[in-house]
């Protein structure tokens, strides 16, 4: 069995880091030691000075492991931007070499870890480093999340392809509801069309909740992680 995945989005605010936290709380369930990383994150607060990461804050609560932030988040960023933007607007030089370090780390000492990207795979961490590169240097399967409803068959099967094309296998799409909002005819048929034309696992839908620790959420993050263990 691979130790991790690499969770990427279709977008920002498809709820990468909903998603993550609730597969995180299923693994750990089923009895694995699972770690979280979130490489970059920008659009940091500031808070007594320092900058406080709040999609990696909650990934580390949720796993419940001792580790440090600094540790499983190695770069963070004011500016609500794209990492190498935000980068170069803030005066910040992200290591490639410092990234796959904490990354494998963390893999070889947990049972299993959840790498969540930031944006798109397109988006680029520094330069011309994408996600892409960094989930093809990692060699991790991809999950993908997905909005519910319209552009989301395209901007799937998009994400399904970058990662194939660097020989990446897609574990998994899961489709999130991140808005509340009614279910139409694109959120009803969106999922057998990605199923179909992407020839991937939808491996569950997720409501919109407040919380993905919640008794009915954590029956369907369990169903979506055993899918996920499964191919790995």
């Amino acid at each position: 069995m691979n130790k991790g995945v690499f969770i990427t989005g279709t977008d920002t605010g498809v709820g990468k880091t909903f998603v993550s936290a609730g597969l995180i709380m299923a693994m750990k369930e089923r009895g694995l030691n699972v770690c979280p990383v979130k490489p970059v994150e920008s659009g940091c607060r500031i808070s007594r000075g320092e900058l406080v990461p709040a999609d990696a804050s909650g990934l580390l609560r949720a796993s419940g492991v001792n580790e440090r932030l600094d540790t499983v988040n190695p770069y963070r960023l004011r500016h609500p931007l794209a990492p190498s933007v935000a980068a170069e607007m803030e005066g910040v030089v992200i290591s490639r070499k410092k990234i796959l370090a904490a990354c494998g780390r963390l893999l070889n000492r947990y049972d299993f870890v959840i790498v969540e990207g930031a944006g798109g795979i397109m988006t680029p961490v520094y330069k011309r480093y994408l996600f892409l590169d960094l989930a093809a240097d990692l060699g991790l399967p991809v999950v993908i999340v997905s909005a519910a409803g319209l552009g989301a068959i395209n901007h799937t099967l998009l994400t399904t392809e970058a990662a194939r094309s660097r020989g990446l296998e897609v574990a998994a799409v899961v489709i999130n509801h991140a808005v509340e909002s009614r279910k139409g005819p694109a959120e009803r048929t969106n999922p057998g069309v990605i199923a179909r034309l992407g020839r991937v696992d939808v491996a569950g839908i997720v409501p919109h909740s407040a919380s993905p620790g919640a008794p009915r959420m954590m029956k369907i993050f369990g169903g979506i992680a055993d899918r996920i263990l499964s191919r790995l």
